[in-house]
């Protein structure tokens, strides 16, 4: 689906699919369950901007990998009904309550719970997270989603022990890049990405976080991040079938 000048939007997937909605926001459907990670569906937040605004239509349930602004946004939040179940790291419920959030449930690395007849199990993730410089850090996570066919969203994070625990899966959703001119610590770039697809071994890939925000001087992104990982993947995963969607597209799951 082409991304539209004021926004765009996704309808019913009837069979298994992925939406990828931008950066890290991405419709996970599953045996008609649909959840909706790091929901960030505004064209401007703070001082980052992305084309066109973004609508996941209905979904589920909530999965939040981390507080940072470009994965937790109060406003995107709020286009939900506040009892719509938000999952999130331990220590964010408190946060998310005080946004209104009625239907909280923390998770830590290793707990698993059933949304919608889908196991979700949390995973850890190697990134620090906090929402600014005078709060309390809490973990990021990331999240397999398990039904009729398995859905590794890795929310942002670098390479760490335990990976290859996590696999195999049908599909890994790995982020490649950021929204600025530098890669901090704690993130996955197009070869460390592929390399995870090594430890993951997924029969699927699709890259995210990259080519969605930017900040307001800097020239709009491209999809040079993207296909430096399919190239990388090539190379050390050559099993892995790669998948690079545009905004607003959905990869449907066999």
């Amino acid at each position: 689906m082409n991304v539209a000048a004021a926004g765009y939007s996704i309808g019913e997937i009837r069979a298994s699919g992925l939406t990828w909605l931008g950066h890290s926001t991405v419709v996970i459907d599953v045996d008609g369950t649909r959840l909706l990670t790091d929901p960030v569906l505004r064209r401007r937040v703070w001082h980052l901007r992305r084309a066109a605004a973004a609508d996941p239509g209905p979904v589920d349930a909530i999965l939040v990998s981390h507080t940072h602004f470009d994965h937790l946004d109060r406003g995107s939040l709020g286009r939900f009904d506040s009892s719509l179940p938000v999952v999130a790291p331990t220590g964010v419920g408190k946060l998310l309550r005080r946004w209104g959030r009625s239907h909280v449930l923390e998770v830590d690395a290793g707990d698993e719970l059933e949304l919608g007849g889908l196991a979700v199990r949390a995973t850890p993730a190697e990134h620090e997270s906090s929402r600014g410089p005078f709060s309390a850090r809490t973990a990021s996570l990331g999240y397999v989603v398990r039904g009729s066919t398995s859905v590794y969203f890795a929310g942002d994070t670098d390479l760490f022990d335990g990976m290859s625990e996590i696999g195999p899966v049908d599909l890994a959703v790995l982020p490649v890049s950021g929204w600025g001119p530098k890669l901090p610590a704690g993130h996955l770039d197009p070869r460390g990405a592929a390399e995870a697809l090594r430890l993951l071994r997924p029969r699927i890939a699709v890259p995210v976080h990259w080519g969605t925000f930017r900040t307001p001087l800097a020239p709009v992104p491209d999809d040079g991040p993207a296909q430096a990982f399919a190239r990388a993947a090539a190379e050390l995963a050559p099993e892995v079938d790669v998948h690079v969607l545009a905004h607003g597209e959905t990869l449907v799951l066999d």
